[in-house]
Parts: structure tokens; sequence; C-alpha cells
């Protein structure tokens, strides 16, 4: 009987004047006959294989995966991982979660340091009409071109192909609608580009402060979006 244990190797590489960090997962296997891995875990050990495994695995991880691993429930999962979560948000790493599956992401106010220390070209910045789609996007996901043509008042093809390029949206799919019109959705890329943990940790719209106090200020497309 063999178990799986995942580890990491970094190696820093350097490549046309930029450094560029290649996690390599390795696969190890071990003898588990005499070796019982889960009974009577406590949660401070599930939280420290939790992270080890997060750390250690080379692609995004569900709670059904590390609960198998570990032999415990996927609810017990979930407990130890928003307890994971809320420990983290003083230190250098985030627990990041999309489509109910978990990485660990460095701190989003940490990025000009490590960008210098890998010696990275700083972010592109977005233009104002890629913001709008995008936060057309966020808010309104999935949504159609026809949805964001609509509320920006103009064609959005050329950026919707932008955001596409830099991988902050996705195709998720076809709405029911007539002609079934791709329906585009924010990605995980989204989500560390603006720093959120998820996209629940998203601004709320507030309609009754932002009309009370910010009514005049409002640009067409905020309007736009308060009235959906």
């Amino acid at each position: 009987m063999y178990s799986l244990l995942w580890y990491n190797k970094f190696i820093i590489l350097k490549k046309k004047e930029h450094l560029f960090v290649e996690g390599i997962a390795t696969l190890s296997y071990f003898n588990t006959k005499n070796y019982n891995m889960a009974n009577n875990l406590e949660d401070k050990d599930i939280q420290k294989h939790i992270e080890a495994l997060l750390f250690a695995a080379p692609e995004n991880v569900s709670a059904g995966q590390i609960a198998t691993i570990l032999d415990i429930t996927s609810n017990r999962v979930r407990k130890n991982l928003e307890i994971i979560a809320t420990e983290m948000a003083e230190r250098g790493f985030r627990l990041q979660e999309h489509k109910d599956r978990f990485r660990l992401i460095s701190a989003p106010e940490s990025a000009p340091y490590i960008e210098l220390f890998l010696n990275l070209e700083a972010t592109t910045r977005l233009s104002r009409a890629a913001l709008e789609t995008l936060s057309i996007i966020a808010y309104q996901q999935p949504c159609t071109r026809p949805t964001v043509d609509a509320i920006r008042g103009v064609n959005s093809d050329g950026v919707l192909r932008t955001l596409q390029s830099k991988s902050l949206i996705e195709e998720s799919g076809r709405s029911e609608t007539i002609g079934k019109p791709i329906l585009y959705s924010t990605t995980q890329e989204f989500l560390q580009h603006f720093g959120l943990n998820s996209i629940e940790d998203m601004p709320i719209l507030n309609r009754e402060i932002i009309e009370s106090e910010n009514e005049k200020e409002l640009d067409p497309i905020q309007q736009k979006l308060l009235k959906e």
C-alpha cells in the first residue's frame, strides 16, 4: 500500500534579463504498511498538512482532493481552510479560492517587492475601456457581449479580446437567449490581479449609499450598473 507525497523544488532561471520561478512538482512514494496517516489528527495537524499540500500542489486543489489524502471529511477540510485563510490575513501568503478550488498566493501588498526581487516588469495598466468592461463582467457574470455593449453604449469586441489575451476573463458557456451568445466570467488571474481571495471579496455596490452621497459623481457606466 502506498501513499503519495508531493514536494516542490523551486528553480530560479534567468532568461532574457528576467528571472522566472519554476515550480517543479516531484512525486515521492513511500511505504505506509505500518504508518497510520490520518487517525486522531488534531485540527492544528490538519492545517499544517493542508498548507503543505497546497504549497506542493502543481495546480489548484479541491477540498475533496485534500479530504481524500488526509482521510477526513470535506466539511472538516473546509472548516480548517477557513481557519488557515483567517490566520494568513496578516502574513505573506493568502489562500485563494476560485470555483471551489484552492491555492496559495503571495500577499498583494508584497507585489512590488516580488517584482523587484525577480526583476519583473510592473504589471501592465488596464485602459479605462478595459476596466469598464471588466467591472461589468465581474458584477454581472456570467454575461454576454450584448449585455456589456448595452451598458457601455459602444462595441466591446476589441476590449473583450484584450481581456481574454490577459487571461482576466474566459468563456464560461452559452446563453439560452436568441443566438446563444457567449457568456463571459472572470478568472483566477482576475482575482490575483486585483488582490482578491475570492469573487465574494468584490466591493458591494450599495445603491443607497452611492445614490445619497455620490450620485452627482457617478459616470454613466456606474449608473447603469446600479440599475441592474
